[in-house]
């Protein structure tokens, strides 16, 4: 099977590349732990002082792929805490400084995950979609606290529930991502970036980062989060939201009250 994540130690970096373009890099449980198992090892390692988050193909990530949420929605048991999301417990933990490089779309996940990187670039081409509310979901990686925080509450309201594209000039102007480039630079900028910061004062970069979050709040809206999200996915509401979405039509949420 192919290696569906790519990891690269080097120059002080991990360096994680999402490699399942045929797939648009849609996120399956296999990558999940894969990602979170690195970002919470390099903590731990001294040759790692900053993790940089790109993907290969014309897209950074389609989301959450579709089988783990028809496998979820569909099992008639209660959901476990191995069915939650690894990544997003080891986004909270991390102590080491992520920079993330975002060419073409980023959906879901792929966006609420940028919330807890600390640099970030876009392609000049790059969109940004919340499909949360489309999806008969909710948010989740704390981005329910953290976008309205960054970027104003009506602008998260209007990501999260009307789930439109967000242009890369808005996302860098809204606070989003640090800047635009042209896609051809994309990696190159972005792992300048993460040197430099690698360059820094090891110790110092990690308080300041620990200084600017704070760790206990995020897990808890995580898990607030996870509980409304795995109870969505047993709703006649998410039914009819997948249904649609596998018969490429608008759902209808008419008869839902």
């Amino acid at each position: 099977m192919a290696q569906h994540v790519l990891v690269e130690k080097a120059e002080k970096l991990l360096v994680l590349t999402l490699n399942r373009p045929e797939k648009k890099n849609a996120l399956t449980r296999a990558m999940y732990k894969i990602l979170a198992t690195e970002i919470a090892n390099a903590d731990a390692d001294s040759d790692i002082r900053c993790i940089l988050i790109m993907a290969n193909g014309d897209m950074f990530t389609a989301g959450n792929d579709l089988a783990d949420f028809a496998a979820v929605g569909a099992a008639t048991s209660a959901p476990q805490p191995e069915d939650g999301n690894p990544l997003l417990p080891a986004l909270a933990h991390a102590r080491t400084p992520i920079v993330a490089a975002v060419n073409g779309r980023a959906v879901g996940i792929g966006v609420t995950m940028l919330l807890h990187c600390d640099m970030v670039y876009v392609a000049n081409d790059a969109s940004l979609i919340t499909p949360f509310v489309n999806l008969a979901l909710v948010p989740e990686a704390a981005s329910s606290l953290l976008l309205p925080l960054r970027i104003g509450h009506a602008r998260a309201f209007e990501m999260f529930v009307l789930g439109e594209p967000v242009s890369a000039e808005k996302a860098v102007s809204w606070g989003i991502a640090n800047r635009a480039v042209a896609p051809a630079e994309l990696h190159q900028i972005a792992r300048a970036t993460a040197v430099s910061i690698a360059a820094r004062a090891p110790a110092a970069v990690v308080a300041t980062k620990s200084l600017m979050r704070d760790e206990k709040v995020l897990l808890a809206r995580m898990s607030e989060e996870g509980a409304h999200f795995a109870r969505q996915l047993k709703t006649a509401e998410f039914k009819e939201a997948f249904t649609a979405f596998s018969e490429r039509r608008a759902p209808d949420f008419s008869k839902f009250g």
